[in-house]
């Protein structure tokens, strides 16, 4: 059950790390959507390894195969089927540490719940099977986008380097050119710095992820335990390594007064309004018609090239050094994630209000 995110609009994802394949299933998705392939093809690529130095050197093409709900270019209305290789694997790479539990891994935790006695980075705890869930999500993407809805995200910390700006005062086009997918020239090359110095001490580091919504239409979301924050939430925390999400004036608000986060009301264009937007587009649970903005943040990655103390699957005390391929740093990588959670989540509760307005 676990493998299936969403009620309306689903994707169940399936494979390991190590094994043939990974793949997904979209569910719901209407009929005669039309699919751009190659924007599929661009989403995968943002999330792919091997590109920079600071992320890990496993490269994989990501050719991806649709099998069934996509025909001549758009959608049938049935389930959505479709498969992505693992071309990539060198399995060996990993033998030394199958006998380990190693630090802030899920190597006890899955064996503890599954018995199983190979690394969980092989299985499906490594972020690996995330490419389906932003395939998954690009076509989510593409049918949010007829509905005049887009998300975009941008790195705005990596380590101890933050860009601490609204995302009012960025320009989204302008992500992309950074390396580190942080919109500010100045803040991206301190933040390249930061990595070059903790990939020289053979660490990594983790950082935060904003992400904004626009377009969204007054009314989306369902109240108390069906809150669409309460949604975002579990689908950020649903990708490996967060640690934390915060949505509008999020933990600033525990300093402020009443008076000062107070969204006030105004006619704007015509439209109802806010003249700030501390809710974070999201009031009682259900959208305002104001941008949906929040942070995620990443731990980082747990697997270094410095010695490391732990335990093994025999009780011994013993000391290892992590092989293997890893990130530096993964949070430029998972832009592209976060982004297709939150349209996951976004497509659910469109389709979700259109059900319910029947």
């Amino acid at each position: 059950m676990s493998n299936t995110f969403g009620d309306v609009f689903k994707i169940t994802v399936f494979g390991d790390s190590h094994g043939k394949a990974i793949g997904g299933i979209v569910d719901g998705c209407m009929a005669g959507l039309a699919i751009d392939e190659s924007l599929l093809t661009k989403e995968l690529s943002r999330r792919s390894a091997g590109n920079d130095f600071f992320s890990s050197p496993r490269k994989e093409m990501d050719a991806f195969e649709i099998l069934s709900g996509i025909m001549d270019g758009k959608t049938t209305g049935g389930a959505i089927a479709f498969t992505i290789p693992n071309n990539n694997v060198k399995s060996d790479d990993y033998l030394n540490l199958d006998s380990l539990f190693r630090p802030s891994h899920a190597d006890f935790t899955y064996f503890a719940k599954y018995g199983t006695t190979v690394s969980a980075g092989k299985l499906q705890a490594s972020a690996r099977i995330f490419a389906a869930v932003v395939l998954g999500g690009a076509i989510a993407k593409q049918m949010l986008h007829q509905f005049g809805i887009s998300i975009y995200g941008f790195v705005n910390q990596i380590g101890t380097v933050s860009f601490d700006k609204s995302y009012k005062e960025i320009k989204p086009e302008t992500i992309e050119d950074s390396i580190v997918r942080c919109p500010d020239i100045a803040t991206s090359e301190k933040m390249m710095e930061e990595l070059k110095t903790v990939k020289a001490n053979h660490d990594s580091v983790g950082g935060k992820i904003c992400c904004v919504i626009t377009g969204c239409e007054p009314g989306l979301g369902d109240p108390i335990f069906e809150k669409l924050q309460a949604r975002l939430a579990h689908a950020m925390f649903s990708i490996n390594a967060v640690k934390g999400f915060e949505y509008g004036s999020g933990f600033r608000a525990a300093g402020m007064t009443g008076s000062q986060h107070n969204d006030e009301f105004i006619i704007k264009k015509k439209k109802l309004s806010t003249l700030t937007n501390h809710s974070g587009g999201i009031q009682g649970g259900i959208t305002n018609g104001e941008d949906i903005y929040f942070n995620v943040a990443f731990k980082p990655a747990p697997s270094i090239g410095q010695r490391q103390k732990t335990i093994d699957r025999e009780a011994n005390e013993v000391e290892f050094t992590a092989s293997g391929r890893h990130d530096v740093c993964f949070v430029p990588r998972a832009v592209p994630i976060v982004e297709a959670m939150a349209a996951l989540v976004m497509a659910d509760t469109y389709l979700k209000n259109m059900k319910n307005a029947e």
